[in-house]
């Protein structure tokens, strides 16, 4: 069974704010998804930080 979690985001593209969901059945990982908006690649970095929260960073493909 996934476990999923909404997240808000900024593209790094358009800077549009949109909502994604991350399957948080993973300790940590990085994966490509096309923003919603602009249908650029975003890079997703994903890992647990303190306190079980989980961290969220995206980038550009060229970072």
């Amino acid at each position: 069974m996934n476990i999923e979690e909404e997240h808000t985001i900024s593209c790094p593209y358009c800077g549009e704010t949109i909502n994604v969901l991350i399957d948080c059945s993973y300790d940590a990982q990085e994966y490509i998804e096309d923003c919603q908006v602009c249908c650029r690649p975003i890079t997703f970095q994903v890992q647990y930080g303190d306190g079980n929260s989980i961290q969220v960073k995206v980038k550009h493909e060229n970072e």
